[in-house]
């Protein structure tokens, strides 16, 4: 059960309207990277969770405290649209370089084609679920795989991407209402950094995870290219790192440099094709049915007509 408070958990309003900031800030809000991935993604990986009730109760406090991240980003962006066009257009009137650079042409005319046009035509001067360039809102964005390891690692990324486009997007501007909010979502992201980092170290602790997701991997895997780095490309830089040498991170074996690999299998040779698929052949009697072939396809076709219902179509 949701209960919604209408209290922000965070907010500071804009000091002046500006639609062409918020159609940049529509990525932090809908985004593959956005708000909207990670509550989504929270939520689900807490719903579909059946590990220890600590990981499953965290995952739902933090999925519902995304909820109202896109709440905070939804109102700014529409206090960011407020009457834009026109009042931008009168501030920009009285500004001489503006009115020089502009010459004849009418300022709300080039505000308004800067502008997310769905801000005016679609939701009417209020935030979308959709990203910078309008590109929607898409659920193939989350992942909830299950496995808490491996989706912890997921949330790592998205949190460690999303707070780099909110620092980038706090240096876009000079607003220090917007300034002063994107201050509260860069500390908060700062936070969930820190808790994925110390979830998947909890995880790793307690023996409930390993290293590498699955562990049957271990099973499946051929043991003698499990921990080979094979250089794959002109220069051997690569060698230097922490990947190439020494101990690997499972603690299972050691890391090989490969500095020239070699191909492991044959030059593929592809079997000719089906006749009945009139695929093209090596040879023009590759891609004919003969008459025996034919007389065999026939009579395949009138067993299944007579032991498909509804026969041969």
């Amino acid at each position: 059960m949701f209960y919604h408070q209408k209290q922000l958990q965070y907010f500071t309003p804009p000091e002046r309207p500006d639609p062409i900031y918020a159609k940049k800030l529509q990525e932090l809000l809908g985004g593959s990277l956005g708000e909207m991935t990670v509550m989504m993604q929270y939520l689900f990986q807490g719903w579909n969770c059946r590990g220890p009730a600590k990981y499953k109760d965290m995952l739902l406090d933090i999925g519902t405290e995304e909820i109202g991240h896109v709440e905070i980003l939804a109102t700014m962006i529409a206090y960011l649209l407020d009457k834009a066009p026109l009042k931008m257009q009168e501030e920009g009137v009285k500004d001489p370089v503006v009115g020089a650079v502009m010459g004849g042409t009418n300022p709300r005319d080039v505000i308004t084609a800067a502008m997310n046009p769905q801000h005016a035509t679609v939701s009417g001067g209020g935030a979308l679920p959709a990203d910078s360039t309008g590109f929607p809102w898409n659920g193939r964005f989350i992942v909830a795989s299950g496995n808490m390891l491996a989706d912890f690692r997921s949330n790592l990324h998205a949190e460690s991407q999303g707070l780099l486009q909110a620092v980038r997007l706090y240096e876009m501007t000079d607003d220090r209402g917007v300034r002063d909010q994107l201050s509260f979502n860069i500390a908060r992201d700062t936070m969930h950094q820190n808790q994925w980092l110390a979830a998947i170290e909890e995880l790793e602790n307690e023996g409930i995870e390993k290293t590498v997701v699955p562990g049957v991997a271990y099973q499946y895997g051929k043991r003698e290219f499990a921990y080979q780095f094979w250089n794959h490309s002109e220069g051997e830089e690569s060698g230097q790192g922490r990947w190439a040498k020494g101990p690997t991170k499972d603690g299972r074996g050691e890391f090989e440099y490969v500095a020239n690999p070699k191909p492991l299998g044959p030059e593929p040779e592809l079997p000719q094709p089906d006749p009945r698929l009139h695929d093209t052949g090596k040879t023009p009697q590759a891609g004919q049915i003969g008459d025996a072939a034919s007389k065999v396809v026939d009579k395949v076709v009138n067993v299944i007509d007579r032991v498909t219902p509804g026969g041969h179509q």
